[in-house]
């Protein structure tokens, strides 16, 4: 891969764009995501504690500004060492640091309710369906069945950034395809990947729908992203870029998630402390301040040495990133390593089972699944109805008005669903309880 087509800095579906002098396009692009309804909605999403009542514990928005600034950091500083060594133009570093800083902003653009749980919560619904399908389920093509059974926020990301927000149907925010391809962290499509025989990072999970296909094969192509056949389509190689964007997320996540669990109380300060003190390269008890002071210091620390562990693996492994086979993480291939499993580990045994969070996951399910149930079928009836919103019944005329529902677009089973999942994907946590309420009765 090249970085003459990698930092390609055209916008998606807008051919006539000029670059303004005292207003790069990654300056833009910034500006378009922070101004953009789905990115301040992320301010009522969880992050890993849902429905908290303490200020201080992460929300999705705040996850995402600081992942920007962690990006931001490290694609300085890859884009320093990328300059020395002529491998882009003199002061290319900061169009490399606004593009990771644009895709990470944007990064969990798509999450529903809920964080992951909600993710499950959507996908089990439709799995239920597809069993024994009716309506507009027995329409659906089975190889599209993925889509909605194992719903992704990554691909939802996509879809909105790319097509549903700002220009809708017509390139979306039409950010630069450079940002466009640092964001796309899994290049494959659900039906793609079931016929990947590969154990690759990049298909792990998928990160486009078919209806954005066409969209991310284009971007792909102008990029030179490394394509790959299957006997179902295309998939291709990350972008280089996406390596700092996921390494910017795993910094911030795993160690901003132990502070938030002693801020809850869910972790004691000893425990906190002994688990970042190794990654801040520290084990100093600071005179004078207290254990909330102590947590910030490490936690600072810790996002400081990682930062700098990312970018010299990024440098060690620049020929096989370049190359398409490099297959793993920053962090997993960084010098600290094994401080960052020893905090995956106390999350996953510590944070992620405590009973509060796992009440509340229960219920957000419970909710979503209520508003699924009413909401669905106004869709059914507008299958009914030859797609023509005109017809509709009263009560779904009612419906279709207080939730806001867009139905732009819809002409099919196949993007009813998605157009249902639109919908519930945006809302936010406390939005979602109230719908839920509304659509059920209770």
């Amino acid at each position: 891969m090249e970085w003459s087509k990698l930092l390609n800095s055209s916008r998606l579906n807008e051919g006539d764009y000029q670059e303004q002098p005292h207003r790069p396009s990654y300056v833009r692009d910034l500006d378009r995501i922070i101004f953009s309804t789905p990115f301040r909605r992320l301010a009522n999403k969880t992050q890993v504690h849902p429905l908290h009542d303490h200020d201080h514990v992460h929300h999705r928005l705040i996850h995402s500004v600081e992942t920007g600034s962690v990006g931001r950091s490290l694609g300085m500083q890859v884009g320093h060492w990328l300059e020395q060594n002529a491998y882009i133009p003199s002061e290319g570093k900061h169009v490399v640091s606004g593009v990771v800083q644009s895709a990470c902003l944007a990064h969990d653009i798509g999450n529903p309710p809920f964080g992951h749980s909600g993710e499950a919560a959507i996908g089990s619904w439709f799995q239920e369906r597809f069993v024994r399908p009716t309506g507009l389920f027995t329409e659906m093509d089975k190889s599209l069945r993925g889509e909605f059974e194992e719903f992704e926020g990554n691909a939802q990301g996509f879809r909105i950034i790319a097509n549903t927000e700002m220009y809708r149907g017509s390139g979306g925010m039409r950010l630069t395809k450079s940002v466009l391809g640092a964001f796309s962290k899994y290049p494959v499509s659900a039906h793609v990947k079931s016929s990947v025989d590969e154990k690759y990072c990049g298909v792990k999970k998928f990160g486009f729908f078919m209806s954005e296909a066409p969209t991310f094969s284009s971007v792909a192509s102008e990029l030179g992203l490394i394509e790959q056949s299957t006997k179902n389509g295309s998939w291709w190689r990350r972008h280089p870029l996406v390596f700092l964007v996921e390494a910017a997320d795993d910094i911030c996540y795993n160690i901003l998630d132990i502070e938030d669990a002693f801020t809850a109380g869910d972790l004691g300060y000893e425990t906190v402390h002994r688990a970042l003190a190794p990654i801040a390269g520290s084990n100093t008890y600071l005179d004078g301040k207290n254990e909330e002071e102590q947590v910030a210091y490490l936690r600072a620390k810790g996002i400081g040495t990682a930062i700098d562990a990312c970018v010299e693996a990024f440098v060690t492994n620049y020929q096989s990133i370049m190359g398409g086979t490099f297959n793993g993480s920053l962090i997993e291939s960084s010098s600290k390593s094994q401080e960052f499993q020893k905090l995956k580990d106390i999350a996953r045994m510590q944070i992620f089972k405590a009973r509060r969070k796992t009440e509340l996951e229960v219920s957000g399910r419970n909710v979503l699944h209520r508003i699924l149930d009413g909401v669905y079928p106004v869709y059914e009836a507008l299958g009914k109805a030859n797609w023509d919103t005109e017809k509709l019944g009263s009560y779904n005329v009612q419906l279709v008005r207080a939730l806001g529902l867009d139905l732009r677009g819809v002409s099919d089973a196949y993007s009813a669903l998605h157009s249902l999942t639109d919908y519930v994907s945006g809302m936010t946590d406390r939005y979602t309880v109230r719908i839920a309420r509304m659509v059920s009765g209770t």
